[in-house]
């Protein structure tokens, strides 16, 4: 029996072999222990505690653990066997990037936890719609940055050469960058919009001669609703390069007319014009009495000029309230025999004798 274990198989004795497998079915037996004491003990444990923390810790942590117990187990498995110089560095190296990939595939999970039970909870319970968009866009960046960094790390300990990878990277991302900076400078307006925040999700703005509803910010591009109801995606890089008129966060909508009255109007019909203004403002419930102001301001060719500026209240209804004035200004001057003045030339016609 002695001589049959110590048979050589592959450099190793049948003995080692014998050894290795165990550890290798350990490590599978360890991981299937693990797996039933977090769905069966652990996870019983967790859910009778009021905090929801454990449970979150339970999530994150089970998986990676159980893989880990099997990566361990062959490890140790593989360490008990002699093989040629090159083989030996190869596993070596390979179980190292499998052991890193692990641990970064735990922390991966752990910021996804974090971010779909604790801060994605918390902006839907806030007013504001941009960390609704910025939350999915940090989640991936936080993730690729992860993975990105666990893949260097990686391959740094499984022997390859980073500085050279990254050195040949580094040319092909110049060539790239060169062919995209459009692409660049679209990805920082968006990072400045999230940041500077001048508009929000159903502001509506006007910018670049577009007036309308923003209803998607992207990192690359925001979408506009005009008010004809057509989809505009604007690149963003022109918020970074425009000015922006945010119409929505206007404390009241200022509104300005300039009305003409026929030159046969009395003074005290005048009076009475501007009276009528005046009285029509404050009889509306939606406009601001506040800063109005309505005044005999200008003798034109064919008409004597009113200046009327009133304000609306942010929350009424813009032009609702300015056709209800509108009408009441109509109403009233035609009731009072107030003539609007239309372009009107006379001539005088002297003849000859």
């Amino acid at each position: 029996m002695k001589e049959f274990f110590t048979k050589t198989f592959y450099n190793n004795t049948i003995e080692d072999w014998f050894y290795s497998f165990l550890f290798l079915i350990g490590g599978f037996i360890l991981s299937k222990i693990i797996y039933w004491l977090f769905k069966t003990v652990f996870k019983k444990i967790t859910v009778k505690t009021k905090t929801n923390l454990d449970d979150i810790v339970i999530g994150v942590i089970e998986k990676p653990i159980v893989y880990a117990a099997i990566i361990v187990g062959a490890w140790l498995g593989f360490e008990r066997l002699a093989f040629t110089e090159n083989i030996d560095k190869f596993f070596s190296h390979a179980f190292t990037f499998i052991l890193i990939f692990n641990i970064t595939w735990l922390l991966v999970r752990a910021v996804e936890a974090i971010f779909t039970e604790l801060i994605i909870p918390f902006t839907e319970k806030s007013e504001n719609t941009f960390d609704d968009q910025i939350v999915p866009i940090v989640r991936k960046s936080i993730k690729a940055l992860l993975w990105s960094l666990g893949i260097i790390v990686g391959l740094d300990n499984a022997g390859f050469d980073i500085m050279a990878l990254i050195a040949g990277l580094g040319i092909g991302g110049l060539a790239l960058a060169l062919a995209s900076q459009d692409t660049v400078k679209n990805i920082f307006g968006g990072i400045m919009i999230f940041l500077d925040k001048p508009f929000k999700l159903g502001d509506r703005i006007i910018i670049s001669g577009h007036d309308g509803f923003v209803t998607e910010v992207g990192i690359r591009s925001t979408r506009i609703k005009t008010l004809m109801g057509r989809i505009i995606t604007v690149p963003n890089s022109n918020f970074a390069e425009s000015s922006i008129e945010n119409i929505s966060i206007e404390p009241a909508r200022k509104v300005l007319a300039n009305l003409g009255l026929t030159y046969d109007t009395t003074p005290d019909k005048m009076e009475l014009a501007i009276k009528i203004l005046n009285d029509i403002v404050k009889a509306n419930n939606d406009s601001l009495t506040e800063n109005k102001l309505v005044s005999f301001n200008s003798w034109g060719d064919f008409s004597m000029g009113i200046l009327f500026i009133y304000y609306i209240k942010k929350e009424a209804d813009i032009f609702e309230t300015q056709s209800k004035i509108n009408l009441q200004i109509l109403k009233q001057f035609n009731k009072n025999g107030l003539e609007f003045a239309f372009p009107t030339q006379t001539i005088y016609k002297k003849e000859l004798t």
